[in-house]
């Protein structure tokens, strides 16, 4: 007996050990995948966020612009400008499974959460938003707009839609259950990248955004529909040039307790705290030493997060790569090789 119970003592201990180490993997298996579209050029790299290492290339699509996912993960949408199509790939095999007719070339998109529908930005004048049902795989409806669409974000209960216009410069509130724009807020400057923060019940609570004079971020009380306060970052370093608009790229961590923006002029991206937009630091990004001239700036363009928000990602349009960043240490962990022209980034969350 003395024999079992030392057995059965053992056995217990063992699984308690199983039982710890299973407790543990959620928190290790918070991996992701970071999808990065060369925007001159004809492919999408995939980061892998365990290994900070390119695992796929998706190849074929001219002039990608952006990828966003099903919530299963089996599926990635790849919109283009070159042509009017809504790519549809295989994620596991990386192969392009339909083209989908757009009613002109595309910008940004995005998924609603239910997976229901992919909102599409049509920048082709006078602008436009398309619907896709994800069922059939065709476009149901085009919401037309005053001027050119740049950026889509959506809530996370799926009940609203954002679209923003550099030209037009608005923001447009779009109601998903009606598929109609119910409020245009408009602006003195054109509406750049978005950002959206929810409440833990899915619905909008800030929406950030980025102006294209504007070297910082605008946040606007999302129910309520108002601007709240201006964000600039700090004048210092600069020098690198805005290349278009000063501040492009930024997102909302995960834990949605930091936002990351990127600052062209600066070469760096700025953390601050939410809700009380403390700045938190800046990280300098890579810079590009030519012989007898000034270094040159990375051009940062757009910002995504690891699922577990531990790293943050920006695409360096000007260095065909993408810097990895330590969110505790705010240091400088990879530089990632891609293809060219790096542009719109986004993670998927593996399954």
């Amino acid at each position: 007996m003395k024999i079992s119970t030392t057995k059965i003592s053992f056995y217990g201990l063992s699984h308690l050990g199983i039982l710890w180490m299973l407790l543990a993997m959620p928190l290790a298996a918070q991996r992701g995948h970071i999808y990065v579209a060369n925007k001159a050029g004809t492919t999408v790299s995939v980061i892998d966020t365990a290994t900070n290492k390119v695992v796929q290339t998706i190849e074929g699509i001219e002039v990608p612009e952006a990828a966003r996912f099903s919530p299963d993960g089996k599926w990635v949408y790849v919109s283009q400008s070159a042509e009017n199509f809504l790519n549809v790939v295989e994620r596991a095999t990386g192969k392009i499974t339909k083209r989908i007719p757009l009613s002109g070339h595309a910008n940004d998109l995005a998924v609603t959460p239910n997976g229901k529908l992919v909102l599409v930005c049509i920048a082709t004048t006078p602008g436009a938003i398309d619907i896709i049902d994800t069922a059939t795989l065709t476009k149901i409806k085009t919401i037309p707009m005053k001027a050119r669409m740049h950026d889509i974000v959506v809530t996370g209960d799926s009940k609203w839609a954002v679209g923003g216009s550099p030209a037009g410069k608005f923001a447009a509130f779009v109601n998903m259950e009606t598929e109609t724009v119910e409020h245009m807020m408009e602006f003195d400057m054109g509406v750049m990248p978005l950002a959206m923060e929810n409440n833990a019940d899915g619905s909008g609570n800030r929406l950030y955004l980025q102006l294209n004079q504007l070297n910082g971020f605008a946040v606007v009380d999302f129910k309520n529909r108002k601007e709240l306060r201006r964000i600039e970052h700090p004048k210092e370093p600069t020098g690198f040039g805005a290349g278009g608009a000063p501040s492009h790229g930024m997102e909302v961590a995960p834990d949605k307790k930091t936002i990351w923006v990127n600052s062209r002029p600066a070469n760096a991206i700025f953390a601050y705290s939410i809700p009380d937009f403390k700045l938190l630091g800046r990280v300098d990004l890579p810079k590009l030493q030519v012989p007898g001239q000034p270094p040159r700036g990375s051009r940062p363009n757009w910002v995504t997060l690891s699922p577990d928000s531990k790293t943050v990602y920006v695409a360096n349009r000007g260095l065909r790569s993408v810097t990895a960043i330590d969110v505790a240490t705010m240091k400088q962990v990879a530089i990632i090789p891609v293809g060219e022209a790096p542009d719109r980034i986004s993670t998927l969350r593996l399954p």
